[in-house]
């Protein structure tokens, strides 16, 4: 496994310290076009207004590091650093301290501390924990199939694999959260393109459908194209659309050019016998939109649904 430590991402938004602000004459605290990120930290209103919820945490976690820049990031603190996914807005800020006895809570703040020792990197002066510690972590805390996520762009993104996760997994003593995170594991694949991706696949097992192969190539019509999903023997196709499918770039242009060539594709694939389901984030972490279009599509579930984990697909406990 490479070492080397990638760029992180950056604060959303610029940060200015009360302290600094006073000294321009005013103390930001009095300016209503600014907002207080954390006590003593500020950024300007409409910035912030206009920040989606997971790059609002990120600002949060930059925040703190102004005000403690010897803390080492874990948990979604480090996964907000490093671009792995977020779920909704975390409601704490997480560090691990090795050298505390046991873990604490104050304010929006968690302290973590192990018996298992949690490696420290440095990237671009920040600390926090490596990417295997970090995914299993999550995977241990994280409601299943939103741990997943996380693990599988963490192989798909990083030198990180498979085998380097079940290694810092099977080293560590603590049992809390271990089932759940042997369940990531053993379903973790870089084949999954996408956040949606991996939820729709913990949908569909646990929807009772049979397993599907990912990323098939289907070669139609003298084309060659690929699927999210695909059942062979069902002649059925899924594809899991995100939002930014086909948004070009922002260019109108390049959008249409994207849809126009999506239906081309479909509809060879479908000349060619296939039977086409699609649905979105939203169908998959509501469950319904993915259940029905694949039932629309005649894939029929071959097991009983996991009813508790469907019912539990879409809440977070940890997020706001």
């Amino acid at each position: 496994m490479n070492t080397a430590v990638p760029s992180l991402r950056t604060a959303p938004a610029p940060l200015v310290a009360a302290g600094n602000a006073v000294l321009l004459g005013a103390h930001p605290s009095t300016d209503t076009d600014l907002h207080r990120v954390r006590p003593g930290i500020y950024t300007a209103r409409r910035a912030w207004e206009d920040l989606p919820a997971w790059d609002r945490y990120l600002l949060r976690v930059h925040a703190f590091r102004l005000v403690r820049p010897d803390a080492m990031f874990s948990h979604e603190s480090a996964a907000a650093l490093r671009g792995l996914p977020l779920f909704g807005h975390p409601r704490h800020l997480h560090i691990f301290d090795e050298r505390r006895e046991r873990s604490l809570a104050y304010g929006d703040v968690h302290v973590h501390t192990s018996a298992d020792r949690r490696r420290a990197q440095d990237a671009d002066g920040i600390l926090l924990t490596t990417v295997a510690d970090t995914v299993i972590d999550l995977a241990r805390a994280l409601p299943p199939a939103f741990g997943l996520a996380v693990a599988d762009a963490a192989v798909r993104t990083s030198d990180v694999t498979g085998i380097d996760l079940r290694a810092v997994l099977e080293r560590q003593r603590n049992p809390r959260g271990r089932r759940r995170a042997e369940w990531v594991l053993s379903r973790t694949t870089p084949l999954a393109e996408s956040v949606g991706e991996s939820l729709s696949r913990a949908v569909i097992e646990w929807c009772g459908f049979p397993s599907p192969v990912l990323q098939r190539e289907h070669h139609v019509e003298g084309r060659r194209y690929r699927s999210d999903f695909c059942w062979p023997e069902h002649r059925v196709i899924g594809e899991s659309d995100g939002w930014m499918k086909y948004g070009g770039g922002g260019d109108p242009a390049a959008s249409a050019v994207a849809i126009r060539e999506e239906k081309r594709r479909e509809d060879a694939l479908r000349r060619a016998g296939w039977r086409i389901a699609r649905w979105d984030y939203a169908g998959a972490i509501t469950v319904t939109g993915l259940r029905d279009a694949l039932t629309r599509a005649g894939l029929s579930p071959t097991r009983a649904p996991d009813t508790a984990n469907l019912f539990a697909v879409a809440r977070n406990p940890r997020s706001a």
